[in-house]
């Protein structure tokens, strides 16, 4: 077994930037869409332009012969070469989703939906003969509003189903009844979340390219689990999965909307191998905001039971998720709803639950697993109700969550909602995040601007998270997910290392993360560590990037596989230099005595074993390339705790929020690098400070057509209007590993909007007003003050 102990002073912990930022900055790098295939055809998709309709292509002729077009394809073109799927889980027996295909056959169940494929010498072409596919159309009803769908008169949103209701579930501990019976306080809130998506800086892209002759298919792509399409793509296509290749090289940005299987994606796959050539797709904005995943299309119903001691007794939720028309391949859009019932009281000690949880289908796009998967969702109904409750009692809303915090001391717990609550550190967090905030001084401001007239509030959340997913997580689900990490390291000639590793660099900065950790683990500085990711043909298999995994899993590969080599290393310089291994030491690429005395530089080492394996004593056969996997056998998820405040201000004129400041701290266990943490944590602010002001994905109520297929429409936070974001840390590493760390990827966009609804409600708390609605857009503020009436 490797040697655990974590160097002093080493390299893990140091805030280093990515030795890749000076390369991506500069413009070199290699994104799918920068990659050419000799002879490639570049595709284009006809998309149904209604929500639900049945549909008939009668003509192609004047599409194919348009110069230039190669192909235009359907479905039926398509089958010989890819089968269809369906979503299943054992995790929500009974779940129904409606079998897919990569393109819709007779009926198209959401506006966007591809129904036709045409191939051309270019996109503009392949654009142009779309125009020239002849279809009729048949529009249906369509069923958008989640709650409604679930009524037994609303039309169906697939032919042959008799509800649309998808899967429910109900669970939890305690006597609820009980407990409310006997509370001094209730408070109850009804909240609407809307759909939104992910947007990252490059769209979804994909460059298939099949070779007849090896009958092999290499797949170049934007992708946060190259991997796992791997195993997809092998299946769907039914070739070898050796001979299925993906890379996923340089990546603009992923939030989980790339770590599902497209209808799309798949349908250049299978017109790569139906033609022989080589096709390129580029997904571009309108068809993004249209076709990729949704999520947190939530409406809750929740309360919460307080004792006459101001202590949390019970909370009761009852969720109706909207799901779209299929649930998500192969992860299942259900994942959310979950995750989000489980984190209701995630940060509190309370004694009984209850959940309800109906998942609707819809004729609108699937939802998915996007960043914080759910947790916005529990958070911000869990915070919003603890303000609540403060304000019944006359409380100060801290000093009501500092007396509900879960005690370390009864830690670890499984709480009624049945999550495991293990190593979260409330009480220094709470401690960092008082001296942070300066609150005397900061109350002392806001009560100065609000004497000024201006309509401030400051708002705040606390956030516990389930991060790093370990095998129980979808294993028992017989979902094929890969739960675990693999990295392998090889001493070069030089006395240079290269590692392989199977996590995904999507811009969080994971690889610099993994350099430090083998840098340390092996004992040379990080320059001379170079890592290789993102390609199934050299990278070991696993998981990818998804649940912000990276640190707690994918690190604790390397660092397993770096004290492999170095223990290899040293007992093979133990023998050179006819000492003991335990008597020697490798510092910065220079093996040293106990004393620190140099005895040989690494690289010397390696030129010997390498180029003059003669000089070596017999027997000795240097083992310089080192594998270590690592999945954990403990704890489905690792818990990660913060806190997070918002001070907003809002123009009761014209609806319109203002973010002026914001905090956080957190502990993510152990900081491999804090520079990293730092930025992921700003920019997860950010995106949840969009989805609580601004960002939705909306849709007609009338006839179902989405109204928000452009960036003028669907609006985004930017960085002129971004405010400061200030970040603090404490580190309680996590006890199940030699590093210690959890996650810390999605921690900002779990938190920030329950502050920023809390910090809304507590500007408009003076005018009589609240809100509970996300996004918080001028029109919901300006009804709340009665300033519009509810149908403007």
């Amino acid at each position: 077994m490797p040697d655990t102990a974590l160097p002093p002073d080493g390299w893990i912990g140091r805030p280093m930037p990515r030795a890749a930022t000076r390369r991506l900055i500069e413009g070199r790098g290699r994104y799918t869409d920068d990659n050419a295939a000799k002879g490639e055809l570049h595709a284009a998709f006809l998309r149904s332009p209604f929500p639900h309709a049945a549909f008939g292509i009668t003509g192609r002729d004047a599409a194919r012969a348009l110069p230039g077009v190669r192909a235009v394809l359907t479905a039926e073109d398509l089958a010989p070469f890819c089968r269809s799927w369906r979503t299943e889980s054992r995790a929500f027996p009974g779940l129904v989703s409606p079998e897919q295909g990569p393109l819709a056959r007779e009926r198209a169940v959401y506006q966007g939906e591809p129904v036709a494929l045409v191939l051309a010498a270019s996109r503009a072409i392949a654009e142009d003969a779309l125009e020239l596919v002849e279809v009729e159309w048949d529009e249906l009803p369509a069923v958008t509003d989640p709650a409604k769908a679930l009524d037994a008169a609303s039309p169906s949103t697939h032919q042959g189903l008799t509800s649309n209701l998808a899967w429910r579930t109900e669970f939890g501990g305690g006597d609820v009844e009980a407990a409310f019976a006997s509370a001094a306080l209730v408070v109850e809130e009804r909240f609407t979340f809307t759909r939104h998506t992910g947007v990252p800086l490059e769209s979804r892209s994909v460059l298939a390219t099949y070779d007849p002759a090896a009958e092999a298919l290499e797949v170049r792509m934007s992708h946060q689990i190259p991997h796992q399409m791997q195993v997809h793509l092998a299946d769907l296509l039914d070739l070898p999965m050796g001979r299925v290749r993906v890379i996923a090289g340089d990546v603009g940005g992923g939030f989980g909307i790339k770590m599902h299987v497209y209808p799309d994606e798949v349908a250049i796959c299978a017109a790569s191998r139906l033609t022989g050539r080589p096709v390129r797709y580029v997904c571009d904005r309108i068809e993004a905001l249209m076709a990729d995943i949704h999520a947190r299309e939530h409406v809750m119903q929740a309360r919460m039971a307080v004792d006459a001691e101001g202590r949390i007794l019970a909370f009761d939720a009852d969720d109706i998720q909207g799901l779209g028309a299929y649930s998500i391949y192969p992860r299942s859009s259900t994942v959310e709803a979950m995750s989000v019932l489980r984190t209701v009281g995630a940060p509190y000690h309370f004694g009984a639950y209850r959940a309800r949880l109906r998942c609707a289908l819809q004729n609108k796009v699937p939802t998915g697993q996007y960043r914080s998967v759910g947790h916005p969702i529990g958070c911000a109904t869990t915070e919003r109700l603890m303000d609540l409750a403060a304000a019944a009692r006359g409380e100060d809303p801290l000093e009501f969550r500092r007396r509900n915090f879960l005690p370390e001391a009864m830690m670890p717990w499984t709480n009624p909602a049945g999550g495991r609550m293990a190593e979260l550190s409330h009480t220094a967090t709470l401690a960092e995040f008082e001296r942070l905030l300066d609150l005397p001084g900061l109350r002392a401001e806001i009560a100065a601007m609000r004497a000024r007239g201006r309509c401030v509030g400051l708002g705040f959340s606390a956030v516990v998270e389930y991060t790093a997913s370990g095998p129980g997580a979808y294993g028992p689900a017989h979902v094929p997910v890969a739960a675990m990490d693999t990295v392998v390291v090889t001493l070069e000639p030089t006395g240079d290392v290269v590692a392989r590793a199977s996590v995904a660099e999507i811009g969080q900065g994971i690889q610099q993360g993994i350099v430090q950790v083998v840098a340390d683990a092996v004992g040379v500085p990080p320059s001379h560590v170079t890592i290789h990711t993102g390609d199934t043909a050299s990278a070991p298999h696993g998981g990818g990037a998804w649940a912000s995994r990276g640190a707690g899993v994918g690190g604790e590969a390397a660092w397993g596989a770096g004290r492999k080599l170095r223990a290899e290393i040293l007992k093979t310089a133990a023998a050179l230099l006819q000492s003991a291994p335990e008597a020697l030491d490798l510092r910065g690429g220079q093996v040293v005595d106990a004393n620190g005395t140099p005895r040989m530089a690494l690289a010397d080492l390696a030129s010997t074993v390498f180029f003059r394996g003669h000089e070596l004593p017999g027997g000795v056969q240097p083992q310089f390339t080192a594998t270590h996997q690592f999945r954990r056998e403990e704890d489905v998820f690792l818990t990660t705790n913060g806190l997070q405040a918002s001070l907003v201000e809002v123009d009761p004129d014209t609806g319109i929020v203002t973010p002026l400041r914001h905090w956080v701290v957190g502990d993510c266990g152990r900081l491999l690098n804090p520079l990293l943490v730092e930025e992921q944590v700003r920019g997860g602010v950010v995106q949840g400070i969009g989805e609580a002001l601004l960002e939705a994905c909306r849709y007609d109520p009338g006839n179902g057509q989405f109204l928000t297929g452009t960036l003028a429409d669907y609006l985004l936070p930017m960085a002129d209007n971004a405010c400061d974001i200030t970040v603090g840390h404490v580190e309680t590493p996590y006890s199940g590993s030699a590093l210690g760390a959890k996650g810390a990827g999605e921690a900002g966009t779990c938190g920030a909007p329950a502050a920023v609804l809390n910090a809304v409600n507590d500007a408009l708390a003076s005018r009589g007003a609240r809100v509970s609605e996300l996004p918080i857009t001028p029109t919901v503020i300006l009804r709340a003050l009665g300033t519009l009436e509810a149908s403007e």
